[in-house]
């Protein structure tokens, strides 16, 4: 792709455990305002709208209605994905290479705070046969971290050290939800939730929104000094039921990895790209996406940890934000991922920015254990 679509700007609210003072309109009103506001635009500058949303989650069928106000939609093109921010992206960069829209907003909210979370996780799952076993995300983050460690041998102190380096690099992201160090004892030490999965092992839930506009080649100056173009993407959806999946090796994500790298033209991710936002849904989850993302062999993401390469002073630092460990307004979480390498390769990720970024890679995920896929590869 040689320069077709553009990110010229972006907006986020700090995430936190409950908003419990914004509905989901004035949620999402917020971080469009700030769009506008930091691109000097109005409604009437937006060609088309694509929003991220969950009915469950939102407590509402149809959940985009209730936003249509607050994003500006009324009269104009708009359209919704039921599912992670980073496909909402993807429809949005369909748009602009349609050519049919010059500008295309794309909003993702989530409140995870006033949903109970186990029933909506629980709720993915096949009515008949696995849903009546109480299963969830962390149950079934469990069954595959299992299953993983099983195969791989890979230790419980170098899952744990996932989350000490994202918590830790959180602390340089003031937007993120939760900011405070972990350690590696911590962490093992921390209550079991679903072996070998402990609380610190996975994410929060948290109360959020994003937004960033899009545009095409011509228009992209007329924004920004600093628009970030999508240079690859590719996507894969898994069987839907755990017991047909290969629940050690995130088969997916590599298959969706590989046409990334083919359409942007990368043939060694880990020298070619400059930093990278993986969805790590739980601590084994992001060792299992090095592995996936060609970062390393098969079985290595454990070794990779203990070298340090994914750190910020690392060769490939991964998740510079804290990653979906420190902040997860679920159903926005891939959005946030595009966002954070948009910011690092524009040069405006402040305490949290890798030096010289040029090029990076954002990951999206739908579904139970990483089902649905999603990769995109952007660069200044």
């Amino acid at each position: 792709m040689d320069k077709e679509v553009a990110i010229v700007g972006v907006a986020q609210t700090k995430y936190e455990a409950e908003k419990i003072d914004l509905p989901y309109s004035e949620l999402v009103f917020e971080v469009v305002k700030k769009l506008h506001e930091q691109l000097g635009i109005t409604k009437d500058d937006v060609g088309s709208i694509i929003t991220s949303s969950n009915d469950f989650n939102d407590g509402r069928t149809i959940a985009n209605m209730a936003i249509q106000d607050a994003i500006g939609s009324i009269g104009k093109s708009e359209s919704r994905v039921s599912g992670d921010g980073a496909f909402a992206y993807t429809y949005g960069a369909m748009r602009i290479l349609s050519e049919d829209y010059e500008t295309v907003m794309v909003v993702s909210h989530c409140k995870c705070s006033e949903v109970n979370q186990y029933l909506v996780n629980n709720s993915i799952f096949d009515p008949y046969y696995q849903r009546a076993l109480g299963l969830d995300q962390a149950s079934a983050a469990g069954l595959m971290a299992n299953m993983y460690t099983h195969k791989y041998g890979t230790t419980q102190e170098q899952a744990a050290k996932v989350a000490v380096k994202n918590r830790k690099n959180a602390l340089n992201n003031p937007l993120a939800h939760l900011q405070k160090a972990v350690t590696v004892d911590e962490v093992l030490k921390s209550k079991m939730i679903a072996s070998p999965l402990k609380e610190l092992d996975l994410p929060p839930y948290s109360d959020g929104a994003v937004a960033m506009l899009l545009t095409n080649k011509e228009k992209a100056k007329q924004y920004t000094d600093t628009p970030v173009w999508l240079k690859g993407h590719g996507n894969c959806t898994d069987a839907y039921y755990l017991g047909h999946r290969n629940m050690t090796d995130l088969i997916g994500l590599e298959l969706a990895a590989k046409e990334a790298y083919r359409t942007a033209g990368i043939k060694n991710p880990v020298k070619e790209l400059d930093v990278a936002e993986v969805y790590d849904a739980f601590t084994y989850h992001e060792l299992m996406s090095y592995e996936a993302l060609g970062f390393c062999p098969k079985g290595e993401g454990g070794k990779i940890i203990d070298s340090g390469e994914t750190e910020m002073s690392g060769n490939l630092p991964v998740n510079p934000s804290g990653g979906v460990l420190s902040s997860n307004p679920s159903m926005a979480n891939g959005l946030v991922r595009v966002a954070e390498v948009a910011l690092q390769l524009m040069g405006k990720a402040e305490k949290r920015q890798v030096k010289d970024a040029k090029i990076g890679l954002a990951n999206g995920m739908n579904g139970i254990c990483s089902q649905g896929n999603c990769v995109l590869i952007f660069e200044a």
